[in-house]
């Protein structure tokens, strides 16, 4: 039984208010996906994911949700699989710039993914200048984390030397579980839970030593000084504005390497150029201002397509706003980051496993103030193609919840650094000064 973890189960409960989609947005030189008069050839990209597709099996699951008795939900195979119903055509309106082709992005993520089918898409995006090609990929974020997610499509999409490989088996769905297999294998994860508990009770000392080292970074989370009231504070909405932004993995590599940091390092701190700028705008302090924001960190080993579901926990780093000096802002954050990431940190669903107490500490979550959220994500170094089309950009989209307001994902593809910016769009009406603010000392670690 391929049941949902704890850490999948926590990422499902907020999920009818605010939808827990995650994606990546990517773009195509798409000669050999349009036809004479710039139509899509969808036959060709349909057929293309139909021979990889045996790669990521969660991509022909769906999520079943028993009644009650037999246990949690868990992936079982869909019972028919249509790749016409995943792989789809929306074109861009001219002239087919970025803002153009952020807006039917838009358009579709407000879209929810239907959970009677497999808990992804992926749109062909037409329009774009010099026969390129937009390509969105969504998926639920039940399906996978950050770096699970990369995976998956990355191993759907493939390089050069295995654009043509294919699965010469046919799929077969495979039959539900009966109403006495799910409670039989119930009945025996709650006799193993019973079972640790009582363990657990009798190393009373091992139990006391694991919550003293996991302490910290529970602190951190939910009980640390608040962060400051801000105009970011505020419940999201289910409209959000987008933004794309540029720049080179070398440049921030070196960067990061002259002052002992890392690349995560000079994200966040090009995000505090960021929200500095965008709060001066707003008339509101930032001097002796420091602004928290969630950090994701992975707690997987492995990065292989077959990676799936949620395994990650969250770090709370503080960024100082009131640094000007991006050399100096960069350092404090390196030191800052290196301490927090030494710290013990259990997966969320560890933390969230029982309702009732999920209900205390989520009240603690949101008493801390924070409404940001960055993410570094690394991936492929090597150009990806699809159908015969390269892969030119990609960038990571992240989802937003609750009073994070404002969120902020890198992704490293074959040289490039690049970032895609994703807000409410009611508390970001001038989301334009953030994101100027981002390129602008983006451009300035160029030069230094």
């Amino acid at each position: 039984m391929d049941r949902l973890s704890a850490d999948d189960r926590l990422i499902l409960w907020p999920d009818e208010v605010w939808p827990q989609d995650v994606g990546a947005l990517a773009i195509l030189e798409g000669s050999s996906l349009l036809d004479a008069d710039g139509g899509v050839r969808i036959d060709a990209a349909r057929d293309a994911v139909g021979r990889r597709i045996h790669l990521v099996p969660r991509f022909r699951q769906v999520l079943h949700v028993p009644r009650r008795g037999l246990g949690g939900p868990l992936w079982v195979d869909a019972p028919a699989f249509d790749l016409r119903e995943h792989v789809r055509v929306a074109p861009v309106v001219p002239p087919g710039g970025d803002a153009q082709l952020l807006e039917t992005v838009e358009q579709i993520r407000r879209r929810r993914l239907d959970r009677s089918r497999p808990l992804w898409e992926m749109w062909l995006l037409p329009g774009l200048p010099a026969r390129r090609i937009g390509m969105f990929v969504r998926l639920h974020h039940v399906v996978a984390d950050g770096l699970a997610g990369i995976a998956s499509v990355a191993a759907l999409l493939g390089g050069d030397a295995d654009a043509t490989a294919a699965s010469t088996q046919p799929w077969v769905p495979a039959a539900w579980p009966s109403s006495r297999a799910l409670l039989g294998d119930n009945l025996r994860r709650r006799a193993a839970g019973t079972r640790r508990a009582v363990a657990r009770l009798r190393h009373p000392g091992d139990v006391l030593r694991g919550l003293r080292g996991a302490w910290p970074a529970a602190h951190e989370l939910l009980v640390a000084e608040p962060g400051p009231q801000t105009s970011l504070g505020r419940v999201i909405g289910p409209h959000r504005r987008l933004a794309l932004v540029r720049g080179r993995l070398d440049v921030v590599r070196d960067v990061a390497r002259a002052q002992d940091a890392t690349v995560n390092d000079v994200l966040l701190t090009v995000a505090t150029a960021g929200l500095r700028r965008l709060l001066a705008r707003r008339a509101e302090p930032v001097d002796d201002v420091v602004v928290p924001v969630y950090v994701p960190v992975s707690l997987r080993r492995e990065h292989s397509g077959q990676a799936v579901g949620n395994l990650i926990t969250q770090m709370v780093v503080p960024l100082p706003l009131d640094i000007a000096d991006a050399g100096q802002r960069l350092r404090h954050i390196a030191a800052e980051t290196a301490r927090r990431k030494a710290m013990v940190r259990p997966p969320l669903g560890a933390m969230f496993r029982s309702r009732p107490l999920a209900g205390v500490m989520l009240k603690l979550v949101a008493r801390q103030r924070v409404n940001v959220v960055t993410a570094d994500l690394p991936g492929p170094p090597a150009p990806l193609s699809f159908a015969g089309a390269r892969l030119l950009e990609v960038f990571p989209l992240v989802n937003l919840i609750g009073t994070v307001s404002l969120g902020v994902a890198a992704l490293s593809y074959a040289g490039q650094f690049n970032l895609m910016v994703v807000a409410d769009a009611d508390a970001y009406p001038d989301l334009d000064v953030f994101v100027a603010a981002v390129e602008d000392e983006l451009r300035a670690t160029a030069l230094r």
